[in-house]
């Protein structure tokens, strides 16, 4: 009878199976099929708060940059901030270790698709000579008494304020680009294309499609206008798994853009 004998495995397969294809494996679902994003501070409030994470499915980015299909007008997205202003611009510009520099990911709503015309004025937004019904933030601001349509960001397309861009009352976002904003409507609460520009989709890591951590969360959350933070969280803890699916007001857009 002929035994098989079976052969140890090399010292080099040992640490591939143990250390090295996990390791490529976390890399490949990732980076191609999707991956979980933490929310760091209040740009995105009242509709995001600060450290809630976010699925995002990477297969979808991959699939526009290859031509299939685009983001869309109300999509939240995940991005790098344009090299230029991250280079002039403090918070857009991070360091590791004091090793190297790097753009750390920033999450805002995308409100102009390439070739749109984009206006602010008043802290009104309109695209394409059609006003973008704003309530589904703005009413939170206005309730907490910071709504901003007096500075500088609200009564221009893109501002001075930080040195990279000039003012601007109106602009056509270039091909393949994105105009961002944040739903932190108040004078200081957002860093978006306003200041620094429109967004290659290059630099667009994926779309938030969903909120999974926090399990639960407060129902009510209060601004602080003067400290720029949140004040209070109050209310019924309740379920906070949900989609991030755009606000009705975009739809509407899109219907009146068609007429």
């Amino acid at each position: 009878m002929t035994r098989l004998q079976s052969t140890a495995p090399s010292t080099l397969q040992k640490v591939w199976k143990d250390f090295l294809e996990p390791i490529v494996f976390a890399v490949v679902i990732t980076q191609f099929v999707a991956t979980l994003v933490g929310v760091d501070g209040v740009s995105m409030m009242p509709n995001l708060r600060d450290r809630e994470r976010v699925f995002v499915p990477k297969y979808e980015t991959w699939l526009h940059k290859a031509g299939v299909g685009d983001f869309s007008r109300g999509d939240i997205v995940i991005f790098k901030p344009p090299a230029a202003a991250s280079a002039q611009i403090g918070n857009l510009n991070k360091n590791f270790l004091g090793l190297w520099d790097y753009r750390p990911f920033l999450i805002k709503r995308v409100i102009g698709l390439p070739g749109d015309t984009i206006k602010v004025q008043g802290g009104e937004v309109t695209v394409n000579g059609v006003k973008l019904d704003s309530g589904w933030t703005t009413d939170y601001w206005r309730q907490q008494g910071c709504w901003d349509n007096q500075s500088e960001l609200a009564n221009n397309t893109t501002s001075s304020r930080a040195g990279v861009m000039p003012d601007q009352a109106e602009i056509t976002v270039p091909p393949a680009q994105y105009f961002v904003m944040g739903d932190n409507r108040t004078a200081n609460g957002s860093e978006d294309s306003r200041l620094f520009g429109t967004v290659q989709r290059r630099d667009v890591a994926g779309r938030a499609a969903a909120v999974i951590w926090p399990i639960m969360r407060k129902t009510n959350a209060t601004y602080d206008c003067a400290s720029e933070r949140v004040g209070e969280l109050s209310g019924a803890n309740k379920l906070n798994w949900r989609l991030l699916s755009r606000p009705a007001a975009f739809d509407t857009l899109k219907s009146e853009l068609k007429k």
